[in-house]
């Protein structure tokens, strides 16, 4: 199980960090459906304002669930809640760090506040947000 909420501290951190590639846009278009031509169409993706493919903002979203279920706080938490901002787009080949660090702890409730935020391989912030969860509990 992961850390509960009486082992977990203010300023905790943990991250997961992943290169992006063509199979996993392809892949997360054919699960989700999104198959924006922005994500899946060279020749239409090169007349937008990215000039080219971008990966889905949700898909860079979902490394942050990798880091709250599998590591902060890890296996049996329950994502309650996430607040995003997409401030860079991601690209096939990028590699992504995926952040999260405790900022609130809310015993009565068994919740966490965790900062979450996504860097590309140039140190670059392409997403930033607030998640909530709910600890692990021990049985």
């Amino acid at each position: 199980m992961g850390k509960t909420i009486n082992e977990l501290k203010i300023g905790d951190k943990d991250y997961f960090e992943k290169t992006i590639t063509e199979t996993d846009v392809y892949l997360y278009a054919g699960i989700t459906g999104d198959f924006n031509p922005a994500h899946i169409n060279q020749v239409a993706s090169e007349k937008t304002m990215f000039k080219g493919r971008i990966a889905h903002g949700m898909l860079t979203a979902g490394l942050i669930s990798a880091v709250l279920g599998t590591k902060l706080p890890g296996p049996g938490t329950i994502y309650l809640g996430q607040e995003l901002k997409f401030t860079k787009p991601v690209r096939i080949g990028d590699t992504i760090k995926a952040e999260v660090e405790v900022v609130e702890i809310i015993h009565e409730k068994n919740r966490v506040k965790l900062k979450t935020i996504c860097t590309n391989q140039n140190n670059e912030v392409v997403l930033e947000g607030m998640a909530t969860v709910l600890a692990p509990t021990k049985e």
